[in-house]
């Protein structure tokens, strides 16, 4: 009756292990941890005075190997012993008796091959029983099975280990190549809307490459006419959201409370004849928000902004109920924000909430490289406009090109080019062709002198000038210079304020 009972506990025993065993190795887990696992239980259960277990690849190569009481063995030694060779050949475990095994003493073995499918993964194998309860120092049927067992559960881990380690390489040979050809497809999207190859437009390309798969904020730097928007519809064009809707707005352009209402909406009988209407996050949902000329929004717009990015909600301009946004937000500036937030004209937490990954643009002064290849593409896109073929423009018409500053930068080169196609009466453009003086404003722009002055200074005349050929109308000049009206406005606004004897936007 003992005996049975001894029986009993050692078979709940062994049962209550494998199930244990299971469960910890259910988990993924590095395979040298696999292997130590698999040894601690095997020796506990089965009163083991010494043990090794040890994985193979698909060239029966020893890959990992734990021993207990054993003299660690070199990589492959393991796998001369002549026990281990006949279970590795029968696949199937075995008790037997040795006069050595690993240098150690004579001792009985269980060893059990670890197999998944056709596959052998590896070996376990434990020696030399201790007494325990009633039992001699010798292994019994029921040990064999519980080891066999034990090496069934390992060969099933180990394979699950190795099966993800596969995905998960697989996985990010995936992601790279998609990465490599995101990038590529963004370098050929980027030809049409931001051409070049300077390191600077190549870091450009490369943060926008890293940053669309995100849902990061991110704030756009860089003067008129560098091409802000472009990046963000980039970013926009090669995001999660690129099915959603891509949502602008000038922020510059409007009063505040129109801007309110145009970021907010607005509910109906807010003032008479005042009808509801949605806002720029609520039309953008699923999307993304341009808020083009950040840096203009009025502090009071700003705590409301910041309230919407904190909350992820909006409250119509009259309204009560608020409402649920599911947006991207990006941003842009030509100004300075950190001085202004210096002076108190802009807020700290804002800028923080805009600014979780910023994008600096180079002016085109800083990337004359590049230029030549705009000229070409822009020669292309109002050539084929106009009707002309095989466009061409002359080295000497380039050259007075590549001298000039470009304080529009790329969108006063733009504009350029498409005046001298709309003047030329053939497909080659010369120097004439090109409304470029030598001199901006009365400034000379180094062409001929090689005096170098300030780019305000060189801003400030350029678009007198413009002024002056429009006659002082704004809205042409504004077209011209490619900014806005409002944005020309206050350039007069602060050029006129600054002046200290004469104005230099005086239009007769």
């Amino acid at each position: 009756m003992p005996s049975s009972n001894f029986e009993l506990r050692r078979k709940l025993l062994q049962l209550e292990a494998l199930y244990d065993v299971g469960r910890a190795l259910n988990t993924l887990r590095p395979e040298p941890e696999l292997l130590e696992e698999l040894m601690q239980r095997a020796i506990a259960v089965l009163d083991a005075t010494s043990g090794f277990v040890f994985s193979l690849d698909d060239k029966l190569t020893v890959q990992h190997q734990f021993v207990f009481e054993l003299e660690m063995p070199a990589a492959d030694a393991v796998l001369a012993e002549p026990p281990v060779r006949q279970v590795l050949a029968s696949r199937e475990a075995m008790s037997l008796s040795v006069g050595k095994f690993l240098g150690g003493p004579a001792s009985d073995l269980l060893i059990a091959p670890m197999v998944a499918g056709e596959v052998t993964l590896g070996v376990i194998g434990v020696g030399g029983k201790e007494i325990r309860g009633e039992k001699s120092g010798a292994f019994v049927e029921d040990d064999l099975r519980f080891l066999s067992s034990l090496a069934s559960i390992g060969g099933a881990a180990i394979d699950n280990t190795r099966r993800f380690h596969r995905l998960d390489l697989m996985r990010e040979t995936l992601e790279d190549e998609n990465r490599s050809l995101k990038q590529r497809m963004l370098r050929d999207y980027s030809d049409r809307l931001m051409i070049g190859e300077s390191p600077k437009m190549q870091r450009v390309i490369d943060l926008v490459a890293r940053v669309a798969d995100s849902h990061a904020s991110v704030l756009i730097r860089g003067e008129s006419g560098t091409g802000k928007e472009m990046v963000a519809r980039l970013i926009h064009g090669n995001s999660p959201r690129k099915n959603g809707p891509f949502v602008a707005i000038n922020c510059a352009a409007l009063p505040e409370t129109l801007l309110e209402s145009e970021l907010f909406g607005i509910e109906r009988g807010v003032a008479t004849g005042v009808e509801a209407r949605p806002g720029k996050f609520e039309l953008a949902r699923g999307g993304t928000v341009f808020l083009d000329e950040v840096g203009d929004i009025p502090l009071a717009l700003q705590a409301k902004l910041l309230r919407v990015l904190q909350e992820r909600e909006v409250e119509k301009l009259g309204g009560r109920r608020r409402i649920p946004i599911d947006v991207r937000i990006l941003s842009a500036t030509h100004r300075v924000l950190e001085e202004m937030i210096e002076a108190g004209s802009f807020r700290q937490d804002l800028y923080y909430r805009l600014k979780v990954v910023e994008i600096t643009l180079p002016p085109l002064r800083e990337r004359k490289d590049d230029i030549p290849r705009l000229v070409h593409f822009f020669l292309d896109k109002y050539g084929k406009r106009e009707g002309l073929k095989d466009v061409r423009i002359t080295q000497e018409a380039l050259q007075k090109i590549m001298r000039y500053p470009f304080p529009g930068n790329v969108r006063e080169l733009e504009n350029l080019i498409e005046g001298a196609l709309a003047l030329t009466v053939d497909p080659v453009i010369d120097p004439g062709d090109l409304l470029l003086p030598e001199t901006v404003g009365g400034v000379d722009t180094g062409a001929t002198t090689g005096e170098l002055v300030s780019l305000d200074e060189l801003e400030s005349r350029y678009v007198a000038r413009v002024l002056a050929h429009t006659k002082g109308n704004l809205s042409a000049a504004a077209r011209i210079l490619g900014i806005d009206r409002k944005t020309l406005y206050r350039k007069r606004l602060d050029a006129s304020t600054n002046a200290p004897s004469e104005n230099i936007w005086d239009i007769h």
